[in-house]
C-alpha cells in the first residue's frame, strides 16, 4: 500500500519504510542525474568550434557527437534489463561511475580521436543514467504516487535546454572548452555519494540470466539505423548503396532479434509487454514524440536567427516561453492525473494541440512579427508537455514490476530513437529544399566566395548586400515550411494511435506478485 508521507510506496510490503530525508535526497540525486545526461548535449555543442580549432580534426568532428548518441541508445534498453535482474542502485551506479569515467577523459583528450573515443565511453554511462532513474521512481511509488515526481522531468528538461548553451559558452570563453564535460565531475560525485548512501529498495531474488545474443543484435539494429538517419541524405543519397546496406543490416538483426527474444529465458525487451495495448500505444506515441516535439523544434533556432534576424544570444530568449509551455504543462497535468488518477486525455491532446502548432509554424515568413512567433511557440511547448511523462506512468501502470526496468528503457528508448529519426530526415528534407530554393532566388555567383553551409551565421549573412540577404531569408523560410507541415501527418498518427489507449485509473498500491494490472478493470472509466 502506497505511503506519501514515507515515500515507500511501490516496494514489497514486508520492505522496509525509508525515511522521508532519505526519500528527498533520492529525488535530489535522481533530478540531478537527469539534468546531467540531458545538459550534456546542449553544452558540448556550444563548445564544438572551439573544440576544432584546438584539437583538429574537421572532419570527423561530428562523431563527438554520433558516437555519444550512439553509445547511449545502444545501452538503454540493456540498462532497463540490467536493473531488473541485478538491482536499480548497483546498475546505476554503475552508470554514474562509467559517465564520470569518460567525462574525465573527454576532458583530457589531446585529440579529435580521442575524443570520440571517450565520448563512446561516457555515452555508455549517459545511457542508464535517464531509465535508471525513472525505474527506481516506478519501485519506490506507486503510479498514482509517482505521479508528481515525474513531471518534475519537464521542469529539468527544461533547464538544462536553456541553460546548457549558455553553460558550455561561460566555460569554453572564460576558462576553456575541456570544463564542459569536467563540470559533470563534481555534480557526478554528489549524485552518486547521494544514491549510495540514500537508496535502499529491496535485493532483487530472480536467476539472472544474460540475454546475450538480444544484447548483440539489438545493439547492430540500433547503430545501423541511427548511422542510416544521420547519414541518409546529408553524406550519401536515401538511394545509395551504403544506406540500403545500413538498412537491410538493421532490418536483418532486428529480424534476428525478435528471434532471439523468444527464445531467451530473461529477454531484453519482453515481447509479452506488447500484448498489453497499453504498453505497446506509449510506445508508439513516445516515436511520434521524439520525431517531432525533440526532432522537428531543432529547426525552429534557424528560423529566429536567420529569418527574423534575432542574435543567438536573443533566440535563446525568444525560445524561452516554449520552455515555458512546456515545464507548466508537464507539471499542471502532472499535478491533475495524482488527484484524478487518470491520463489518457494527455497524450491525445497533445497530438491534436501538435498538429495546430506544426501548422501554425508552416505559416511563418519573413514578415511574421516576432511576438506572434513566440505564441506558436509557446503553444507547441505546452503540447509537447502534455505527453512527456504521461506515457511512462501508462506503460508503469500495467506492467508487471519484474519487467519495471525494461518498460521505462523500452519507452525512452523509442522517444530517443523517435528524435533521431526526426532531425535525421527533416535534416534532408530541409537541406534538400534549401538547396534549391537558393538556386531559385539568387542570381548566379551571388554567393561566390561564400560557404552556403554557414549562411546561417550572423557574421557571414551581415556581410551580404541587403538584396542577397533577404532572398537568403525568403529561401530558408520556404525551406522550413515543409518541414513543419511534414510533422502533421506524423503528428495525426499519434492521435489516432492515442485515442486508442484505455482510460485506465493509476494504481495506488503495489502489485507486488508482479502481475500487471488487468486492462479491463472494474473500476476503469474506458472512453
Amino acid at each position: 500500500m502506497s505511503s506519501p508521507t514515507t515515500g515507500s510506496a511501490g516496494l514489497e510490503g514486508t520492505a522496509p519504510q525509508a525515511p522521508e530525508t532519505k526519500v528527498k535526497s533520492v529525488i535530489v540525486a535522481c533530478m540531478l542525474a537527469v539534468f546531467l545526461a540531458m545538459l550534456d548535449a546542449q553544452i558540448v555543442a556550444t563548445a564544438l568550434p572551439r573544440i576544432v580549432a584546438d584539437l583538429g580534426g574537421l572532419d570527423v568532428f561530428a562523431w563527438v557527437t554520433t558516437a555519444y548518441i550512439i553509445s547511449s541508445s545502444v545501452t538503454t534498453p540493456v540498462y532497463g534489463k540490467l536493473g531488473d535482474l541485478f538491482g536499480r542502485k548497483k546498475v546505476f551506479l554503475i552508470a554514474i561511475a562509467l559517465f564520470l569515467l569518460g567525462s574525465a577523459a573527454s576532458g583530457a583528450a589531446q585529440s579529435m580521436e580521442q575524443l570520440i573515443l571517450f565520448r563512446v565511453v561516457q555515452g555508455i554511462g549517459a545511457g542508464g543514467l535517464f531509465v535508471s532513474v525513472l525505474a527506481i521512481i516506478g519501485e519506490m511509488f506507486s503510479p498514482r504516487e509517482g505521479a508528481k515526481y515525474f513531471n518534475l522531468f519537464g521542469i529539468v528538461f527544461a533547464a538544462a535546454a536553456v541553460s546548457g548553451p549558455a553553460i558550455g559558452g561561460v566555460l569554453t570563453d572564460l576558462i576553456s572548452w575541456h570544463w564542459v564535460f569536467l563540470i559533470n565531475l563534481p555534480i557526478g560525485l554528489v549524485v552518486f555519494g547521494m544514491i549510495s548512501t540514500s537508496l535502499h529498495l529491496p535485493p532483487k531474488k530472480r536467476q539472472a540470466h544474460i540475454d546475450y545474443a538480444g544484447f548483440a543484435t539489438l545493439s547492430i539494429a540500433i547503430v545501423s539505423l541511427t548511422l542510416l538517419a544521420s547519414w541518409g541524405g546529408v553524406k550519401y543519397d536515401w538511394v545509395s548503396p551504403q544506406i540500403f546496406g545500413l538498412g537491410g543490416i538493421a532490418l536483418l538483426a532486428a529480424v534476428l532479434f525478435v528471434a532471439a527474444e523468444r527464445r531467451a529465458a530473461e529477454p531484453v525487451i519482453p515481447l509479452h509487454l506488447f500484448r498489453d495495448s497499453t504498453f505497446t500505444i506509449s510506445v508508439l506515441v513516445s516515436l511520434v514524440a521524439g520525431v517531432v516535439f525533440l526532432g522537428a523544434v531543432n529547426f525552429l533556432a534557424l528560423y529566429v536567427q536567420v529569418v527574423t534576424g534575432a542574435s543567438p544570444t536573443l533566440s535563446g530568449v525568444v525560445l524561452l516561453p516554449m520552455m515555458f509551455g512546456l515545464v507548466a504543462s508537464s507539471v499542471v497535468s502532472g499535478r491533475i492525473i495524482t488527484q484524478t488518477g487518470t491520463y489518457k486525455w494527455y497524450p491525445v491532446l497533445s497530438m491534436a494541440t501538435g498538429i495546430g502548432g506544426a501548422v501554425l509554424f508552416s505559416t511563418m515568413d519573413t514578415g511574421t512579427p516576432r511576438v506572434v512567433v513566440i505564441a506558436y511557440m509557446l503553444l507547441f511547448g505546452i503540447a509537447a508537455g502534455l505527453n512527456m511523462q504521461v506515457l511512462t506512468m501508462a506503460a508503469q501502470n500495467t506492467a508487471p514490476r519484474d519487467d519495471i526496468g525494461a518498460v521505462h528503457a523500452t519507452v525512452s528508448f523509442s522517444r530517443q530513437l523517435g528524435s533521431t529519426l526526426g532531425i535525421s530526415v527533416f535534416a534532408a528534407l530541409f537541406y534538400n529544399r534549401l538547396t534549391d530554393e537558393l538556386t531559385k532566388r539568387l542570381p548566379a555567383g551571388a554567393l561566390a566566395g561564400t560557404d552556403r553551409n554557414t549562411l546561417s551565421s550572423h557574421e557571414v549573412l551581415d556581410k551580404l548586400p541587403a538584396t542577397v540577404r533577404d532572398a537568403v531569408k525568403e529561401a530558408y523560410t520556404h525551406a522550413l515550411s515543409p518541414v513543419f507541415l511534414a510533422a502533421v501527418p506524423v503528428l495525426v498518427l499519434g492521435l489516432v494511435i492515442a485515442l486508442r489507449m484505455k482510460n485506465l485509473p493509476l494504481r495506488s498500491w503495489d502489485h507486488g506478485g508482479g502481475e500487471a494490472a488487468p486492462e479491463h478493470s472494474p473500476t476503469a472509466a474506458e472512453h
